[in-house]
């Protein structure tokens, strides 16, 4: 048996656990979506009290992520992920109990902390288990992260048609992450191979808040997606609303199939090409459902935008875990948190400028920041 077939045998445990890490992640994250409408009618809400108490969801995450980056530094990234997995089991049946607005904006920033937590670790982890298999992987594991945000969706969805309660719908998937969280964590890395215990604790700076910056321009092309791709195709290419939701539909699919492809295309071409080429074909998404006035064109364009976005985040995330000098988990939860506030606050900057110049010259904007990736490519060089 030759070095590298040994290596793969002996790092197969791990990369299973990674892979199954991410995969209830996605499960975990989506699980929630089909709960909101419950959760509105239950508590008489609003739409202006929904949307605050939303905002809990993304800032437990974006507030538990820096700490959580300091926490993988110092105990490595095995303990985070259970940790934050356990967590996580326990904060999905609490949503569905919250008696008031109130409670339910805390179970959300409780869900979104534990959510960060993992996020950060499960990531930091991963960049590692790459490191040691010695060939691109991250696209993959990002590749799983969205298949099980499809089949939580879903999953959440059937088990509420066939009759089930809330409660016992979100049990059900706690109890499934549950299993994976219990099952998997003996495979885990003990540690990020002594890196995040030898690397000096220092403020993020230079690369890493490029990482950062960019990875937020990503962020907000997802988020653009999933809050104005279906208006745009309404009020702008005459999709009836019952429709419109197929352009995010189409953009995920893609998405999941370029994350995973991507493994391949990066190993290939290497990651400075595949980030390269991807910004450019996502920004010509944009501009492609954006400004011509075929009505498919915009359901294409969004095909181009999944397909083009699919792998730069994995490949920045990937990047920032191996700079040198610098500790795997504060690398990532620096990059991390960027890209979440372009995620949350990235849709809101496009319903601005779209108020002033129009929805799809805004989105034409987002394209044109995609390109501004491309430009930086470099920056991922390993």
């Amino acid at each position: 048996m030759t070095v590298a077939a040994e290596r793969r045998r002996d790092l197969a445990p791990a990369v299973l656990a990674t892979r199954l890490v991410f995969l209830a992640a996605g499960i975990g994250v989506s699980a929630w979506a089909p709960m909101v409408p419950y959760a509105k009618a239950r508590l008489g809400l609003d739409d202006a009290t929904l949307g605050l108490v939303l905002l809990a969801f993304g800032g437990g995450s974006m507030v538990s992520m820096p700490l959580v980056g300091f926490l993988t530094h110092r105990f490595g990234s095995r303990r985070v992920i259970v940790a934050g997995g356990l967590l996580t089991c326990l904060a999905l049946p609490l949503l569905t109990l919250a008696p008031d607005a109130l409670a339910l904006a805390m179970a959300l920033l409780y869900f979104g902390a534990a959510l960060g937590a993992v996020d950060v670790a499960m990531n930091a982890h991963a960049v590692e288990v790459e490191r040691r298999a010695g060939r691109p992987l991250m696209s993959g594991f990002h590749g799983l992260f969205s298949i099980g945000g499809l089949a939580g969706a879903a999953g959440m969805s059937l088990l509420l048609a066939a009759g089930a309660s809330l409660t016992l719908a979100a049990g059900v998937v706690s109890m499934l992450l549950l299993a994976v969280v219990l099952t998997q964590w003996p495979s885990l890395l003990d540690e990020v191979a002594g890196a995040a215990r030898r690397a000096a604790f220092r403020m993020p700076r230079g690369l890493v808040l490029l990482l950062g910056v960019l990875c937020f321009i990503s962020f907000l092309a997802e988020g653009s997606m999933l809050d104005w791709s279906a208006v745009l195709l309404r009020d702008f290419h005459g999709f009836p609303a019952a429709s419109a939701g197929i352009g995010y539909a189409v953009f995920s699919v893609a998405m999941a199939l370029g994350r995973l492809t991507g493994d391949r295309a990066v190993a290939r071409f290497g990651p400075v090409l595949a980030v390269r080429a991807g910004a450019c074909v996502a920004a010509a998404g944009f501009l492609f459902a954006a400004l011509l006035a075929w009505p498919w064109a915009a359901p294409a364009g969004f095909v181009l935008v999944g397909l083009g976005a699919a792998n730069i985040v994995p490949v920045m995330f990937g990047a920032a875990g191996r700079l040198p000098g610098a500790s795997p988990g504060i690398a990532i939860a620096t990059v991390t948190t960027l890209g979440y506030l372009g995620l949350l606050c990235g849709p809101a900057l496009v319903g601005f400028a779209a108020h002033a110049i129009g929805l799809p010259l805004a989105l034409a904007g987002v394209g044109a920041m995609l390109l501004l990736t491309a430009a930086s490519a470099k920056v991922v060089r390993p």
